[in-house]
């Protein structure tokens, strides 16, 4: 539908006037995502229901680990737990009490670059960070949580209150935990985290954790487990959400501190290489350890000996023995994890669906998959800098002056048929039209505050056209100044199939309508750093959790300090130049954060959306649900666990209270009857004997 006036346009976004132009067709609000059956539900109860702390008269552990007290090296159970442990209560297991015994077999495409977390080494993804690293509060299980009492579930923090101002926050750490080499837990670990870390600017930890991660609160110990943080805003809740996975999980500070510059530490770089992939039983806090490494073959975790979690019936958790990660391919998991060789997936490569559920529908089949909601996004972000991030060269810097123009972005819009590019990956119910933030059906979502700019041809000229961008010389593609055809270059990933299918899509499509893009497709480190360095014109990638809770990352849905942005960076200064949309976007996201009031809260997010698709900061491709792949012979899977909402669903299943029934179990464990070794150690398990 063509249309001539402003006010008509308004009058269909029911929001907002979206300045149009007679050639142009008017933005919409997007269409609704196809009804997908196999979509699991929760049962919702609140968190108290899930676990508690307190002291039990009496604890258990395997009948093989007591052998480690009998033979000297390892002291008696009720010493090694926690003055309160973290008990999970009975009813909310869906299967009630677990039995001790067997292996959880993972297949991962990443490889573990070192064990040092904190100064941004990778643990080679898949599931390995989690069972290694706890955080102070957690966020997996609160798929199933009641909407009233939604709030970060508490963890290695056990407790916290704020001020009657609300601009200083008390945390009460849990007393009495140690890491895996028996070592105390306790402020010393939160304070180097805070303050040798986040705070260090020459230390990038994993998950980019900075100051404006923890609205640069300001760090103070009161005593061994508690501290407080000082904020200038009143009550920046957002924090609680960012102690969580994969944020505030501290390091052990008695292995890692000595390795630092401010410590003794030769340099930053040494201290970033100081536990390389081959350093055994790195201390943790989480219920398994690292005890082999063969690279390109396997990584194998065992049972942490200190874990500080129990079930209601005194049990020291986790109740699997082992964690075995076979180092392979991404798309090997899924393969491996519906044949029943692999135990795990979080099916998120759409291209495999359809087997893959042919397969799973097989009563034989030793696999379940279980659908979750559609919080599988991609986005296509311009390169927003003006001033110098990435240090581009002259051509590159009149692409960004593009991007940042309103028009080459509507552009870009106009000339995606989202629909053809969900089915590129998978044909059926499964992928929706996504035009970019909030994402569909998740709490903050409004659908009348979203504005879709659909595929149209006519329209992507046109708006291209209105940028200064004609094709002069016949050839196809629009020319910049000077007669040459204007290229953009697209960052995608290799690693994944998703990833590149998606930006091979958009690079035919944007030839439909002239303009010219080189996919430049790297892995690993390598897309990180030319991500994270800002060395791309535009850059396909999976949006994070900010999109999905909002309440989580909450400082990254806008550049509200010159790291938040995966588009929009400081340069070398730390300078940014926003747009004056973006300025817009920054002082909602901040108003948000500070606002306690959920009526209010939700209409800053309605404005947020609005601003946000209206001006495209990130132009959205196709949204669509994980499945969950787990092998039948485990028990404890919570109903309509999502692979990714809060957090990934190795953490959402809530893996330590998974278990194996004695009839199911098997014999696969590749360290049977051992436990971790002292940190470093190269032989890695030990016996004993």
């Amino acid at each position: 539908m063509k249309i001539q006036r402003v006010a008509l346009a308004a009058l269909l976004l029911g929001v907002s006037a979206v300045a149009v132009r007679a050639d142009v067709m008017a933005p919409t609000t997007p269409p609704d995502a196809p009804k997908f059956d196999a979509q699991g539900t929760p049962v919702f109860v609140n968190r108290s229901d899930i676990y508690e702390y307190k002291a039990l008269p009496a604890y258990n552990e395997p009948e093989w680990v007591k052998a480690f007290e009998t033979a000297g090296k390892l002291p008696p159970l009720a010493e090694r737990l926690p003055k309160e442990p973290l008990v999970y209560k009975t009813a909310n297991e869906p299967d009630g009490t677990g039995v001790y015994g067997d292996v959880m077999r993972h297949v991962i495409g990443g490889r573990p670059e070192g064990w040092n977390f904190w100064a941004g080494q990778s643990y080679g993804w898949g599931g390995i960070d989690i069972g290694l690293v706890e955080c102070l509060t957690r966020t997996g299980p609160l798929f199933e949580v009641n909407s009233s009492d939604l709030q970060p579930m508490p963890n290695l923090a056990k407790a916290w209150e704020w001020s009657e101002d609300g601009k200083t926050l008390t945390v009460h750490l849990i007393e009495g935990a140690k890491w895996s080499d028996g070592a105390p837990f306790t402020t010393a670990d939160t304070e180097f985290y805070y303050n040798d870390v986040v705070m260090d600017k020459d230390v990038t930890p994993l998950m980019g954790a900075s100051e404006a991660t923890y609205a640069n609160g300001v760090y103070k110990n009161v005593d061994d487990y508690t501290f407080t943080l000082t904020f200038d805003t009143a009550f920046p809740e957002s924090v609680l959400y960012n102690f969580a996975y994969g944020n505030f999980c501290p390091g052990p500070s008695h292995i890692l501190k000595p390795q630092h510059p401010k410590y003794g530490g030769k340099d930053y770089q040494s201290f970033h290489d100081a536990f390389p992939s081959d350093y055994m039983n790195f201390p943790v806090m989480g219920g398994w350890v690292v005890v082999e490494h063969r690279p390109d073959d396997v990584v194998v975790l065992r049972r942490n000996p200190y874990y500080w979690k129990v079930d209601e019936a005194g049990n020291q958790l986790p109740y699997l023995d082992e964690m075995q990660y076979r180092l392979s391919t991404w798309g090997d998991r899924d393969v491996q994890a519906v044949a029943g060789t692999g135990d795990f997936s979080n099916l998120e490569q759409a291209e495999n669906y359809v087997e893959s559920l042919k397969k799973a529908a097989d009563p034989a089949s030793p696999a379940k998959l279980a659908f979750g909601p559609r919080t599988i996004g991609y986005s296509l972000f311009p390169n927003l800098s003006g001033n110098g991030w990435g240090e581009p060269t002259a051509d590159q810097q009149a692409i960004r002056d593009l991007n940042r123009n309103l028009d080459f972005r509507k552009a870009i819009s106009y000339g995606l048929d989202r629909q053809r590019l969900g089915d590129s990956l998978v044909k059926g119910p499964f992928t929706a039209i996504y035009p970019g933030g909030l994402y569909d059906g998740t709490s903050y979502y409004d659908k009348a505050s979203t504005v879709y700019y659909p595929f149209d041809t006519a329209s992507a000229k046109a708006e291209l056209e209105a940028a200064g961008l004609k094709d002069s010389d016949g050839n196809g593609f629009v020319n910049v100044a000077g007669g040459g055809d204007l290229n953009v270059t697209l960052l995608t990933q290799s690693d994944y199939a998703t990833d590149k299918n998606l930006a091979e899509g958009v690079v035919a499509m944007m030839g439909d309508i002239g303009v010219k893009v080189t996919l430049n497709a790297l892995t690993g480190k390598d897309f990180d750093n030319a991500r994270d360095s800002g060395k791309f014109d535009w850059i396909i990638i999976r949006n994070g959790t900010e999109l999905i809770t909002v309440v989580q990352n909450t400082a990254n849905l806008a550049p509200t300090g010159p790291t938040t942005s995966n588009h929009h960076k400081g340069n070398g200064k730390g300078e940014l130049d926003l747009l004056p949309y973006e300025q817009d976007l920054v002082d909602t996201v901040n108003k948000f954060i500070a606002s306690r009031d959920p009526a209010e809260r939700s209409d800053l997010m309605k404005h947020y959306q609005n601003v946000y698709t209206t001006n495209l900061d990130g132009i959205g491709l196709t949204a669509y649900p994980g499945a969950l792949i787990i092998n039948k012979r485990f028990s404890n899977i919570p109903a309509g666990a999502p692979i990714f909402m809060y957090n990934w669903a190795e953490d959402n299943i809530i893996r330590e209270r998974v278990f194996v029934a004695k009839d199911k179990q098997i014999s696969a464990e590749l360290h049977p009857n051992t436990l971790p070794g002292a940190p470093g150690d190269k032989g890695g398990p030990i016996s004993a004997n």
